[in-house]
């Protein structure tokens, strides 16, 4: 049998991680999410949808059924395992480590544990990374499990605009030199997620590099170029935004921004303590600004000009009259400890007083001689 040419194979689904990594958290009893087979876009079956639209989308999947892969729910086995995970492997601080497992072992784990990393400042970029790994691995071997050849766009080395003429061109036999390159490239990378480096990956060898500030760039995703999704689950593709933070996590929370709002703990009381200094700093600064403006016996011509002659270094004393800013600004500025400087004139007349003053004559203190001791004795 005649081997089948590049151009025949098909090419692998060309799936993005971060949508597979949101809807794997967020699938519970009451939204469903179900992955395309034949060219990898994801429906997110919304019950707050209309019904009719809902039955339609019902009988989509169920005569299709073979187009359509169920993304199945996260147990709570599998999420307490990711957070006990975490704290046994990136937590070192015993009392934080006592907290989690409490969190862990109470009501809304996911939830609360969330919002405990968020609320201290070292934890949450520990958490993101190892969360992604871990939920990589288990994606990819649900992959595996039913025999999916993939890639994600997150690997791919690939041109934007390339890789968009690859989706357009997806289902056809002959194609530009460009594109049949790029396929060929995504035919290799499809054959590492099936070896055993992709769950357990090696650490690289050598020096390890220097540790610099991390920049964080968000990919750029190619547009959503779908030829198959029928009419009926339009409305329910589920096509959000990149989201870089591990708040996916969350079944309850969408954004970071909605986690956060909702975080109790001590991060609110400090930030409300600094906004309300802040405010206090500029209240004094507004005071000092509207006392400045009003003012009448300020010579701004004078200060113009005083300023000028700084700045070119011809300036003289005699050329300016003194000027009232500082005595207006003595109110605020902090006054030296101890006691107030004396004045020129106490001055004068505290020299003139101890010049009047005349020397006191002392009497010598004679010593009694040894003679003398003696005739005594």
């Amino acid at each position: 049998m005649a081997k089948k040419s590049p151009a025949q194979e098909r090419c692998p689904l060309i799936l993005r991680f971060h949508r597979l990594m949101d809807a794997f958290a967020k699938s519970d009893d009451e939204r469903d999410f179900y992955l395309n087979l034949v060219e990898g876009f994801i429906i997110f079956a919304d019950l707050d949808k209309n019904l009719e639209d809902l039955d339609l989308l019902e009988r989509e999947l169920t005569e299709h059924a073979e187009r359509y892969l169920k993304i199945p729910k996260m147990t709570f086995y599998e999420t307490k395992k990711f957070m006990e995970g975490f704290v046994n492997e990136k937590v070192y601080d015993i009392d934080t480590k006592e907290k989690l497992f409490d969190i862990i072992g109470s009501k809304e784990a996911r939830e609360n544990f969330l919002e405990f990393i968020y609320d201290h400042p070292l934890e949450p970029e520990k958490w993101q990374q190892y969360y992604y790994e871990r939920v990589r691995i288990h994606i990819i071997e649900w992959l595996r499990k039913h025999s999916i050849s993939f890639v994600f766009e997150e690997d791919l080395d690939i041109a934007k605009p390339i890789l968009e003429k690859v989706k357009q061109h997806f289902f056809d036999t002959q194609f530009p030199k460009d594109v049949q390159q790029a396929r060929n490239t995504i035919i290799t990378k499809s054959k590492i997620y099936y070896s055993n480096e992709a769950l357990n990956p090696r650490p690289k060898r050598g020096r390890p590099p220097k540790q610099t500030t991390k920049v964080e760039i968000e990919p750029q995703y190619t547009a959503d170029i779908y030829k198959t999704v029928p009419s009926v689950a339009r409305p329910y593709l589920f096509t959000p935004d990149f989201s870089s933070t591990s708040v996916a996590f969350s079944a309850k929370f969408d954004t970071k921004a909605q986690l956060l709002a909702n975080l109790r703990g001590s991060q609110n009381v400090k930030l409300d303590s600094q906004l309300q200094l802040l405010a206090q700093r500029l209240e004094s600064l507004c005071h000092l600004s509207n006392r400045l403006m009003a003012t009448k016996n300020l010579d701004l011509e004078n200060e113009e000009k005083l300023i000028q002659a700084v700045s070119t270094h011809s300036f003289t004393p005699s050329e300016f009259k003194k000027e009232k800013i500082v005595d207006i600004a003595k109110g605020f500025l902090p006054k030296k400890r101890g006691r107030p400087p004396k004045e020129k004139q106490e001055i004068q007349e505290f020299l003139k007083k101890k010049r009047k003053t005349k020397v006191k004559q002392v009497t010598q203190i004679k010593r009694p001689s040894k003679n003398t001791r003696k005739k005594e004795k």
